[in-house]
């Protein structure tokens, strides 16, 4: 059978199996195993395929050093790759190795690597960031607000549950962000009102959807086992919900997805665009200027009683 497909293999071609399970199954496996996220795994068997389609579809298994090292240099020399990108393939390769095929790669020699270059990063004015905000409208404003005013990466913001905010502490806990790890964070005091108001909307929706046998959220890990009715709960829905439902092949239910990220990254660059800012700036620029403007803040408000606060008092409101 094909390695890749699963399809009966030609003359020469290495069987897609090793123990009766395809390769690249092997590999999701191995990645949910060790509870990496859903883009870790879906990057590793990227790179997995990629791999194998290289060297002509031959196992992984009847493979050596000098071939990952061929492969990984090919990266940097004929794709032109960035430094990140390759760092992130032998990543790939030695979780493939290691953790799927229980094969240690001795030390990889004569790779070429890509430099990785030294850049500052973008950050706006606050001006630039009252026009920003200004020409976003909905939920991509609030989020863009929450971005800014409260310094969360795309990703954490699109995942807030409402059990996550703390209103009347001013807080946000942001759950599983990057490194697997939780923090709390400040919610500027400008937008309490702004999500309260949101959050009625969105316990309206969850209201209409339960009447109709919906409501449910994705619950992490096995905690619908535990709690099989969890995910109906209103402290597990999302802050930012989708307009449509998806079907969870894991779970076979109808779930309401977050947000997706790409909405927010189109309305930001509509909004720079029209804003006539010619900073390459994207949702992470406002987190940069987030963490610049807090210590230009504090250079500037020395005394201010609350320090958590000080970023809401120049946090531009807009409709």
């Amino acid at each position: 059978m094909d390695i890749i497909t699963g399809e009966p293999a030609g003359e020469g071609r290495a069987p897609a199996t090793r123990g009766g399970v395809r390769l690249l199954d092997r590999v999701r496996l191995a990645a949910r195993t060790r509870h990496l996220s859903p883009r870790t795994e879906q990057a590793y068997v990227l790179w997995t395929r990629r791999f194998i389609l290289f060297h002509g579809k031959r196992h992984p298994a009847d493979l050596n050093e000098r071939a990952v090292a061929r492969f990984l240099t090919s990266l940097a020399t004929e794709r032109r790759v960035s430094a990140s990108t390759q760092n992130q393939a032998l990543s790939a390769l030695l979780f493939l190795y290691q953790e799927v095929l229980d094969r240690k790669l001795e030390w990889l020699q004569g790779i070429v690597r890509a430099k990785r270059p030294i850049r500052l990063p973008v950050v706006l004015t606050r001006d630039e960031v009252a026009a920003i905000l200004g020409r976003l409208h909905g939920a991509c404003w609030l989020m863009a607000s929450l971005m800014y005013g409260a310094g969360l990466r795309l990703m954490e913001c699109c995942r807030l549950r409402v059990k996550d905010l703390d209103l009347e502490r001013g807080e946000i806990t942001v759950r599983d962000g990057k490194g697997a790890k939780d923090r709390v964070t400040l919610l500027p005091a400008r937008l309490r009102q702004p999500l309260m108001i949101h959050l009625e909307n969105v316990g309206r929706l969850h209201q209409r959807d339960l009447q109709r046998g919906l409501g449910r959220a994705p619950l992490p890990g096995a905690l619908l086992r535990k709690y099989p009715n969890a995910d109906r709960e209103w402290g597990w829905q999302w802050v930012f919900p989708a307009t449509r439902f998806y079907f969870d092949d894991q779970t076979r239910l109808r779930h309401r997805h977050h947000l997706h990220e790409s909405v927010v990254q189109r309305a930001m660059k509509d909004a720079v665009r029209v804003a006539g800012i010619a900073k390459p700036a994207s949702c992470h620029t406002l987190r940069h200027s987030f963490a610049t403007h807090l210590l230009q803040g504090v250079a500037i408000l020395p005394c201010h009683s609350q320090g958590t606060e000080a970023p809401s008092s120049w946090l531009p409101i807009a409709a």
